[in-house]
This record gives C-alpha cells, sequence and structure tokens, in this order.
C-alpha cells in the first residue's frame, strides 16, 4: 500500500483547464479501453478487481491525466507564515494571553495606594476537545490520495457546514482546479494552502498555512488557536504526504495563560481510517488520543519529493484557524 499524497486530479467542469483535462483523460480512457477489449481476461479482471487490478487501473488513469495536464499554475496560494517558536510570543494572537487577576492591598487613608500585585494563576494540566462525538463528523478518504479534501470535508462538518458525506467529498476534490498552484503543491493539486482556499470557499475563511521550527511551537500553535477559536487544526503528518484534523489536545498547563505550555498529545481524525499502511501502520478510529510518542513518529518535518520548499522544507507546517467561531 502506497502512502497518501494528497492529490487528486479531478478539474472543475466550469474552468478551460479542466475541460481540456476532461478531454485527455476522456481519449485516455478510450484508448486503453480499447486495448484492454483485446484482452477479457485483463477486462474481468479490472470489472471484478481481482487482485486490485481495479484499483490499480484507477491509479494509472489517474497518472496519465496528470501527466497529460502539465504542470499546475503557477500562482499566488493562501497566505503562508513563518512563526517562531519562542515560548515567550504567542503564536497567534499578541493578546492571547489573558492578565493575571490583580490583588490589592488595603493601606490606611490618606496614603498612597501601591501598585496592585498580579497573582500568578496556578499551572494545572488541561485536557481539551471541541468534539464529543468523532464519529459523527468523521470523512474517510474515498481513495488513497483524496486526505486532502476528505480533512476539508471533516472540518467544514466539524464548524456546521455541512454534512461529511461521499458526495461532498467528491465535489471538494473536483473543485482543486480553482485553488492549485505550483508554490503550493510542486506536482499538482492539493496542498495545504488549497485546503485554507477550499475551506473559505466553503464558508470557512481565516484559515492560514503556518511553518514552525519545532514540533513542540507547531503543537503549541494549534492547540492556542484550537482554544481560541474552537474550531479544528489541520496537521500535515508523514513528512506533508498526509492529512490530520486536530480537535483537541493535552498539555501540562493552559496554553493561553503560559507561553511555555508543552503539549502531550492530540486528539486525531485521521481520513485513512480504517485503513493500514504498510510504512506507517494501521490507523486509528476518529478521536483517538496521540500521545507524544505517535506524534513523534507521524508529525514529521515537511520534505516532499517532488522539489524544494523554502519557506517549508524541515518545518512543521499546520493549517490554523484564526477566526473564532460563533
Amino acid at each position: 500500500m502506497q502512502i497518501p499524497t494528497r492529490r487528486v486530479r479531478t478539474a472543475h467542469p466550469s474552468l478551460r483547464a479542466g475541460r481540456r483535462r476532461s478531454r485527455r483523460r476522456t481519449f485516455l480512457i478510450a484508448l486503453l479501453a480499447a486495448i484492454l477489449a483485446a484482452g477479457a481476461l485483463g477486462s474481468a479482471a479490472i470489472a471484478t478487481d481481482t487482485l486490485g487490478a481495479g484499483h490499480l487501473f484507477e491509479r494509472f488513469i489517474a497518472k496519465v491525466d496528470r501527466f497529460l495536464s502539465g504542470p499546475p499554475p503557477d500562482r499566488p496560494s493562501a497566505a503562508e507564515v513563518e512563526v517562531s517558536d519562542d515560548p515567550n510570543e504567542d503564536l497567534v494572537d499578541p493578546d492571547a494571553s489573558p492578565s493575571p487577576t490583580p490583588q490589592r492591598t488595603p493601606v490606611p487613608s490618606g496614603q498612597p495606594t501601591p501598585a496592585p500585585t498580579p497573582t500568578p494563576p496556578p499551572r494545572v494540566a488541561v485536557d481539551v476537545d471541541i468534539l464529543q462525538d468523532h464519529k459523527s463528523v468523521f470523512a474517510h478518504e474515498l481513495r488513497d490520495d483524496w486526505c486532502a479534501p476528505a480533512g476539508v470535508t471533516i472540518v467544514l462538518a466539524i464548524l456546521g457546514k455541512g454534512a461529511p458525506t461521499d458526495a461532498r467529498e467528491r465535489e471538494i476534490a473536483s473543485r482543486i482546479g480553482e485553488w492549485e498552484s505550483y508554490q503550493d503543491s510542486k506536482n499538482g493539486e492539493w496542498g495545504p494552502g488549497a485546503m485554507a482556499l477550499a475551506l473559505a470557499a466553503y464558508g470557512a475563511p481565516g484559515y492560514e498555512v503556518r511553518a514552525y521550527n519545532s514540533r513542540a511551537g507547531a503543537l503549541r500553535g494549534a492547540a492556542v488557536a484550537i482554544s481560541k477559536t474552537s474550531s479544528p487544526a489541520i496537521l500535515l503528518a508523514w513528512r506533508g504526504a498526509h492529512t490530520w484534523v486536530m480537535s483537541g489536545y493535552r498539555a501540562d498547563a493552559d496554553p493561553l495563560v503560559f507561553h511555555d505550555a508543552r503539549v502531550s498529545g492530540t486528539y486525531i481524525l485521521d481520513p485513512w481510517y480504517p485503513w493500514n499502511s504498510s510504512i506507517w501502520g494501521q490507523s486509528d478510529p476518529p478521536g483517538t488520543f496521540q500521545d507524544a510518542a505517535e506524534m513523534t513518529r507521524n508529525f514529521l518535518p515537511w520534505k516532499r519529493p517532488e522539489g524544494i520548499y523554502p519557506s517549508r522544507d524541515g518545518k512543521f507546517i499546520v493549517v490554523i484557524p484564526t477566526i473564532p467561531r460563533r
């Protein structure tokens, strides 16, 4: 089983480029069908998906269609922000941390009142999850390279922007021609910027692509954003090849109050579930708590084989919500 790449080439029918791709794909399918018609055994194997022949045939068509379509357009994508991992800086909003409650000491009448002395809040562990029923908003990726449209479908369902149906996922996947960019994905189609643009198009604006120097900083930034907005974040797992939706976290302190709070794990909805990967192992049910060891194993620095991404390579990429949900 191959690693999902978050890529899908099904162009929007309203776009001129999409129509060209559609004609090429139709021609290719007709050509391959004619070849396969000469061998009844091969046709039967694909029709019945014997030994996965049908699945491999679909992947072959997608890859050839992608090749014939040429490179993605070289146009701007969603805004991308490089974030400092300095724990003394707020990773989402300079005003995110509430001020401690000041205490005043009574003084005799006629004497100047001293300035209030802030009392630091207690540092206690927190367990945050914005979801109670993870299964109700979950969408499994219908193809092994559709984790991005599946992840977008999940986020929209969490935000109350539509049910996580197969039809919704296919619709989102089909519109990639509106959002793909060479800057965002050098091999075409879905990158984190396309996901942010797709969310905005479906009524969830304010998502930004952020690059962090460390895993700890990325998880703390995502935790702050989730607590501030009551909205999920998207982690680019498997060196940028896969989409994880993060709905919550556990930390040794409230990250809205303590800038050095350490996130010990996250609540994840993995579109790969219930499949098994020969490289990454068995996927977990939606809402599974992924501890520090699992985050270290799965949430890795961006490194893609198709080319160099100067602002992402070696960094931890998160699609962050910035607008509080009403």
